[in-house]
């Protein structure tokens, strides 16, 4: 009966409303990581997908231009690659154009190229410089296109973006600590007479930390598997509703965000509770009715 009792004031109307509180805060916090980590990977899908072309010269036939493509598929900074021939791109520009150039010029005016597509983090002018040098090597290569001025462009504006989201990032993480505190700091303030009565009767501070402690600990756990399952319907039904978001509302990125929520609402709320409890563990009876 006395187990029963314990357990219904353990879970009272206080744990819920904390718990509920503490869940708010670190779903702000949790989408703010989100937003981060889903930044970061989208800024490797466009990178990605700002790709070179490769112009062969006529000298080199398609086998030799296949053997080619085959060893740059073996370095590190290829993604993936298509070779295109004279008249895979002639067809091409005449479905575009809506005329075959073929016919007035009575030649095939194309070349054959090869289309990299780069790994992220070669996508940066340092990287594709090195990159046309070695790929220049070959004789039989005529150019080396990229785009330049747009590569530059989503570089500068990536770097921009990234600042000002770690920049929230740590901002909101202040303000998640100072709500959490301030909510943990209420509950155990009033107690507060509950502590110093305890101390008289010559409790050990370890025995009276114990049970806020474990209670707030609890209020973290609950308060990070709510919020993560809230994280985790949000992200389902993105994906669901705009399946391509897949490439950057990837697994391990909602693994990393399920996992920074769980340990910083367990810590925080187990740290608060600490700091909280030894304020009033060091206060005179005399000012307990003065804060």
């Amino acid at each position: 009966m006395d187990k029963v009792r314990r357990s219904g004031s353990f879970f009272n109307m206080q744990f819920i409303t904390s718990s509920i509180s503490t869940m708010l805060v670190l779903l702000l916090l949790g989408m703010v990581v989100f937003f981060v980590m889903s930044a970061n990977n989208l800024s490797d899908y466009v990178r990605e997908n700002i790709g070179f072309t490769i112009l062969v010269s006529d000298d080199m036939k398609e086998p030799e231009a296949l053997k080619f493509q085959k060893e740059l598929n073996g370095k590190a900074f290829v993604k993936e690659s298509q070779y295109i021939s004279k008249e895979q791109a002639l067809k091409e520009q005449t479905e575009a154009m809506g005329t075959d150039p073929a016919e007035f010029l009575g030649y095939n005016p194309f070349t054959a190229s090869i289309e990299i597509k780069l790994n992220a983090e070669y996508a940066n002018s340092d990287s594709i410089a090195w990159i046309e040098k070695l790929i220049l090597k070959n004789k039989k290569v005529m150019e080396v296109s990229y785009p330049q001025d747009l590569l530059d462009v989503v570089n500068r504006n990536i770097q921009r973006i990234s600042m000002f989201l770690l920049g929230l990032a740590a901002l909101l993480t202040l303000i998640s600590f100072a709500l959490i505190n301030n909510t943990i700091r209420l509950a155990i303030y009033s107690k507060r007479f509950l502590i110093h009565t305890m101390k008289l009767v010559g409790a050990s501070w370890g025995f009276i930390r114990k049970p806020f402690l474990v209670r707030n600990l609890w209020i973290g756990i609950l308060a990070a598997v709510l919020a993560d399952a809230v994280l985790m319907g949000m992200a389902y039904m993105l994906v669901k509703y705009e399946p391509e978001l897949i490439d950057i509302v990837t697994p391990q990125t909602m693994l990393w965000v399920l996992l920074s929520v769980f340990v910083f609402g367990v810590a925080i709320t187990w740290m608060c509770a600490y700091i909280s409890i030894n304020k009033y563990l060091r206060m005179k009876a005399s000012t307990l009715y003065y804060i």
